[in-house]
């Protein structure tokens, strides 16, 4: 699972506001905002590759999203882990503690609350 730095605009989007028609969603875009069509064909490449669907309003489409924020993160976090940290699990805590700064003090309380 993976996008494209305006599909993930998009989908962040999508995941906020939980339907949107696609005039809709260039509201919320930030300057300098694509084209209509632009969007328009990502939102429709989304829908075709699974990530949206959508409701028939007139001539209108009414998407929403099919795919969760949750499930994708999961997909992002899990590709991360296994192709830059080869699957291992005391590389990921060592990345923790030595990049992000977290103490063993932290790392105790962490393990404590997950046998809880």
């Amino acid at each position: 699972m993976t996008l494209n730095a305006l599909e993930e605009q998009i989908m962040e989007l999508f995941w906020k506001l939980g339907k949107a028609f696609p005039k809709e969603i260039i509201t919320y875009l930030e300057e300098p905002k694509p084209p209509y069509n632009t969007i328009l064909s990502t939102i429709r490449k989304l829908e075709k590759d699974g990530w949206l669907g959508y409701k028939v309003f007139g001539k209108s489409h009414q998407y929403f999203p099919i795919i969760g924020k949750k499930q994708f993160n999961k997909s992002i976090f899990s590709k991360f882990f296994k192709t830059q940290l080869g699957g291992d699990r005391s590389s990921l805590l060592s990345y923790f503690m030595e990049e992000e700064k977290i103490d063993i003090n932290e790392l105790e309380e962490l393990v404590k609350s997950l046998k809880n």
